[in-house]
């Protein structure tokens, strides 16, 4: 029995050639709740809308979101033998090259508690790149794992972090007898690419496994001026926000596990996982999005040709115009990165005379643009795999932000330089649970967090339960705090004003 909840099996993929097989020119899953949605129900069940034509969500939505809508477990669909929810696991895992995919309804968050809650059984030790996204960080707090933590390169000028080398990583694990195993984040918010490979065979030759926070790269190795996907690459897990740039709902996502040395352990682990942290009702409407973005992806490479066109486009502008200039460009300049994103375009604005967040403020208001994140120093725009934006539109509007009397030199002397974390005390695990109290925040300098506080987006952690809060830390919290479109996760109010700290 193969169901949303419990066994979302893909067996090995079957290769294709050098074009997508025949079954990824379908969409199993969703083509059957499509079908299922046109017969004439009396729905006597949940959700609770009953797709009732004249109920609110159908009027705010139209009817076909609400008619589409249905519960998990239904026979043909989801239960029974080779139903289309198999086969649409099938083709994703073919698709993305892995031995079998999960479907996830929370996102890659979900993805990567999984992967830090099996990792146990493995050794008692996750080597893991310090800039993960926080969800990571969620599943030591889960899975109770210590952690030997692998310094990223930080870009002073930017403020950002990027990856780490493989030899740092083999030196971690040289020092961890009892590594679990490695985990990584590529690419990074800004679209920084790791050696892979090189990191996968310094993990490989530890006898550990490498798993991939493969987040923003769901589209990658579906043209050919992409980078490769982790899988292709030697990592063993693999978590891939689909919904990112790779087309699906928000909210959905995909596990990917690859076949090799420690797939056979890793498998049994990852379901049973998978079934603790999934949601028992969920999402036909996001599973379906999975299953169109799958077949999207490997069918629409002339389309994902053509965003990858627009994007350089926007950059060749850039870089004509002089105004400002583009962060990828001094990627070079770092031992860990080995190629970009270029669906991601991360502008650096503080060239042009002012700072990111204000650009990114003036876009929204004054030209109704969003773009994904905006840091002090940058803006980052990103393209959808297949999507055509109006990139003249952007590219104008851009120039056409003003710039501050104080000129870039003095938007460059504003900046706030990212911290460095304070040393690690306890487990993530044993500070959250630890007996807390609340403190003014300069009163938790030199203390223990209780707590992850992540300046979000990108949603990286900046101190962790178990470190030592610094001032330097809670400078940059409360400088993001008040920053337009700042946020902080996990802080106990707006403006960083308290912090939880072990008692």
């Amino acid at each position: 029995m193969n169901t949303r909840t419990t066994d979302q099996r893909s067996p090995s993929p079957t290769p294709t050639g050098p074009g997508p097989g025949a079954g990824q020119l379908c969409a199993p899953y969703a083509e059957a709740v499509l079908a299922h949605a046109g017969r004439d129900w009396l729905r006597l069940n949940v959700p609770g809308h009953a797709a009732a034509p004249g109920s609110d969500l159908a009027g705010f939505f139209g009817p076909r979101i609400t008619a589409l809508d249905f519960p998990p477990l239904l026979d043909g669909i989801d239960l029974g033998p080779d139903t289309p929810l198999d086969r649409a696991l099938e083709l994703a895992a073919e698709a993305w090259g892995a031995r079998r995919t999960w479907f996830l309804t929370n996102g890659a968050s979900q993805g990567n508690q999984i992967a830090s809650m099996v990792a146990p059984a493995l050794g008692r030790t996750l080597v893991v790149q310090r800039s993960v996204h926080s969800s990571v960080i969620d599943g030591l707090v889960l899975s109770g794992m210590d952690a030997v933590f692998v310094q990223p390169s930080v870009d002073p000028g930017q403020g950002i972090a990027h990856g780490v080398t493989a030899a740092d990583v083999a030196a971690a694990l040289e020092r961890t007898p009892d590594a679990a195993a490695v985990y990584i984040v590529s690419p990074s918010y800004f679209g920084a690419v790791a050696d892979v490979r090189a990191i996968a065979d310094a993990a490989h030759a530890a006898g550990v496994p490498l798993i991939v926070d493969e987040a923003w790269g769901a589209h990658f190795g579906f043209h050919p001026g992409l980078p490769a996907r982790a899988l292709s690459l030697g990592a063993d897990l693999a978590t891939s926000s689909t919904h990112k740039l790779a087309g699906s709902l928000t909210q959905s996502a995909m596990l990917h596990l690859a076949e090799g040395p420690f797939a056979d352990r890793l498998e049994p682990l990852v379901d049973r996982a998978f079934r603790l942290v999934q949601s028992t009702s969920a999402s036909a409407l996001l599973t379906a999005s999975l299953d169109l973005a799958r077949r999207a992806l490997v069918t629409g490479a002339d389309a994902t040709g053509r965003s990858v066109g627009a994007a350089d486009t926007v950059r060749g502008v850039v870089r004509a115009l002089g105004r400002f200039t583009v962060v990828s460009d001094g990627f070079r300049a770092f031992p860990d990165i080995v190629g970009a994103d270029p669906l991601r375009i991360a502008i650096d604005t503080r060239a042009g005379g002012i700072t990111g967040h204000e650009a990114r403020r003036r876009l929204f208001l004054d030209h109704q643009i969003m773009v994904e994140v905006a840091t002090d120093a940058a803006i980052v725009a990103v393209i959808g795999a297949g999507s055509a934006p109006d990139t003249d539109r952007f590219v104008e509007a851009l120039h056409a932000l003003p710039a501050p009397l104080t000129g870039s030199a003095g938007v460059a002397r504003g900046m706030l330089r990212l911290p460095d974390p304070g040393p690690t005390k306890l487990t993530a695990r044993e500070a959250f649970l630890a007996p807390a109290r609340v403190v003014a925040a300069e009163e938790a300098v030199g203390l223990i967090s209780a707590d992850t506080l992540a300046a979000y987006p990108p949603g990286i952690p900046n101190v962790l339960p178990g470190e030592v809060v610094t001032a330097e830390v809670v400078r940059f919290l409360q400088r993001t705090a008040t920053a337009p479109n700042g946020h902080v996760r996990g802080a106990l109010d707006p403006g960083v004003t308290r912090l939880r700290v072990v008692a």
